[in-house]
């Protein structure tokens, strides 16, 4: 049972995905010099990643200096996870998860291509979605859930989306409610987000002119938001 289900792992995600951005399948997964582009058509090239952008540095060094390139990132908005008994096939109910995704948690994986994100052909594409999760009871805890495999996540809906192409894409991205003067941990509190994604996220943002770091409150970096663009 684990190892049917098991080898769908993420491809469930990008290949709805493809289909809900390009319905004509003659523009999937073509060759593109020494690459395969997920989708190529006329307007340009998308990229499809769920996570680990240090992988698409070598495609980014190729296509962008002939292509528009649209890095689609698919972020978990509410998730519900069931559980499968690889033993009896058994699917637990579907529970909702009290976590939420949020549009911020792209700069985790942002800082990982951050040369490439100034250069005019780079364009990102965040879609937060609901899905559903299906994980093997295989963990190392006592209820087995801990450490667990995880099969495959379904798409049910897409909640939101964000296009960036612009500093003032990214200005979108930085909350209002945060005072003139911040450091990283109050983005973090705004955004509802931990550290590690807080302090790459000022980073990517003063790298891409969004932000400007203007000083420190004790340990901590103040930044402000940038005025004009970079």
């Amino acid at each position: 049972m684990e190892n049917g289900i098991g080898t769908l792992s993420e491809k469930t995600v990008h290949s709805v995905l493809k289909y809900y951005l390009e319905p004509d399948t003659s523009f999937h997964e073509v060759k593109t010099g020494r690459y395969v582009a997920d989708i190529r058509t006329p307007d340009g090239i998308y990229e499809i990643q769920t996570r680990q952008f240090n992988k698409l540095r070598n495609k980014l060094e190729a296509f962008l200096p002939e292509y528009s390139v649209t890095v689609v990132y698919p972020i978990p908005h509410i998730k519900y996870l069931r559980w499968i008994d690889g033993q009896t096939g058994e699917i637990t109910p579907a529970r909702k998860s009290p976590k939420k995704g949020v549009f911020q948690s792209v700069f985790y994986e942002l800082y990982k291509i951050k040369p490439y994100i100034t250069h005019p052909n780079f364009h990102l594409l965040l879609m937060l979605i609901d899905l559903e999760e299906y994980r093997f009871l295989n963990g190392y805890s006592k209820d087995r859930k801990k450490g667990s495999t995880r099969s495959d996540r379904i798409p049910t809906a897409l909640y939101a989306s964000e296009t960036i192409m612009s500093v003032d894409d990214y200005k979108k991205l930085i909350p209002d409610e945060l005072d003139d003067t911040f450091t990283a941990k109050d983005f973090a509190k705004a955004c509802h987000v931990n550290m590690t994604i807080a302090q790459p996220a000022v980073n990517v943002l003063t790298h891409v002119g969004a932000l400007k770091h203007i000083g420190k409150r004790g340990q901590a970096y103040l930044y402000q938001r940038s005025t004009a663009p970079k």
